[in-house]
């Protein structure tokens, strides 16, 4: 099963480079950005943009599924996600280090 652009948790992002991320907000689609699960315990269809009319604006199409096994596609996905998961706590540590010696710095100044 594609992934169900109509569910209340499905998200698209584009980029200015014209990358378009598709994902599940509750991140249960391993598969993400091509299947959902056949059976989504979550499923519920947005009902936001029922009656609306929509645009001409198109995301680009999504690229052919790669043809390996979804097995070998969910630890590859799942391996990149914990790799920017260990990544992320010292980016974000080093930045709140860099914001607090620029907040010091202000107040020094200040308090002559």
């Amino acid at each position: 099963m594609p992934m169900r652009e109509e569910c209340k948790h499905f998200q698209s992002r584009s980029y200015e480079s014209g990358e378009v991320a598709r994902f599940c907000q509750l991140d249960l689609a391993p598969e993400a950005p091509w299947h959902c699960p056949e059976d989504c315990p979550s499923y519920v269809r947005r009902l936001a943009d029922v009656g609306w009319q929509h645009g001409s604006l198109i995301e680009p199409k999504l690229g052919e599924k790669p043809d390996v096994p979804s097995e070998d596609i969910i630890s590859v996905l799942s391996a990149a996600e914990d790799a920017v998961n260990d990544v992320a706590s010292d980016v974000l540590a080093e930045f709140q280090a860099e914001l607090e010696k620029k907040n010091q710095k202000r107040w020094k100044r200040k308090r002559r």
